[in-house]
């Protein structure tokens, strides 16, 4: 894994888009397999009494897409989640508890625990790395601690910037719901001359679809939304933490 992604927490590349492939796949194979056929019988069963059952709800290419991205979305938030719970224990901590603060720090002896540690490259880690190397360079505590501030922004933006991926998701997916929508009044229209004829059925049908998709849309972005405040409320608390650790343990080493 890169550092960007350590710092970012998001898995990389290859196992996102095996993922997003399987999980596509996965719910290809329900809704041919399932939820298609159980509509079908539905609608020939009950006809237009059949709108609101859950497989016809369900049934469209729109809201196949948006179910796929919702678990996808969720696969991405749920691992983020998993590595700040992980890691969580190291936030607080001092890193070089080992080392007696009554003593002049071993800044070699120190940057060389860090780096060996299999933590190295967490955003915690690579900010106590970061700030020793820069008291080694300049032998000022200040300069440390100004670095401290730097490296926990940088921390915070990379957080933001790998949670992108999630944010397009949950603006793609209602807008994923309202190209049904358009889809649906389009052929509600075309089919209005039957209408006037006394057949409603197919409009009926093309107005489910149309209502259907931006129902689920709206109903997962909701969804989702709520896992993206609590992901982006971990986040904060985890930055905020390696701050105050930073501050409180790591300079009271480097002022002996």
């Amino acid at each position: 894994m890169s550092k960007n992604n350590t710092l970012s927490m998001s898995p990389n590349f290859f196992v996102s888009g095996g993922v997003l492939l399987a999980i596509f796949t996965l719910i290809h194979l329900l809704y041919a397999g399932l939820i298609r056929p159980a509509a079908e019988v539905a609608m020939a069963e009950k006809g237009t009494e059949a709108l609101t059952a859950f497989s016809v709800i369900f049934k469209d290419v729109e809201q196949q897409v948006c179910i796929s991205l919702m678990l996808f979305c969720l696969f991405l938030m749920l691992y983020k989640l998993w590595r700040l719970i992980d890691e969580e224990e190291i936030y607080s901590r001092d890193l070089l508890e080992s080392y007696d603060k009554s003593e002049a720090l071993d800044v070699d002896a120190a940057l060389n625990d860090l780096e060996s540690s299999a933590y190295k490259e967490t955003p915690a880690y690579s900010t106590w790395i970061n700030c020793i190397r820069r008291f080694k360079n300049t032998k000022n505590v200040q300069h440390a601690a100004d670095t401290i501030e730097s490296s926990v922004d940088n921390i915070a933006i990379q957080l933001e910037s790998g949670n992108n991926m999630i944010r397009y998701i949950i603006w793609a997916i209602p807008s994923i719901g309202f190209v049904g929508t358009v889809r649906g009044i389009g052929s509600a229209l075309a089919q209005a001359d039957k209408a006037l004829d006394g057949d409603i059925a197919g409009m009926t049908a093309s107005l489910g679809v149309a209502f259907n998709s931006t129902l689920v849309a709206l109903f997962i972005s909701l969804i989702l939304m709520l896992f993206m405040h609590l992901l982006n409320s971990r986040q904060d608390k985890m930055v905020i933490r390696t701050q105050e650790s930073c501050e409180k343990h790591l300079l009271s080493h480097l002022h002996s």
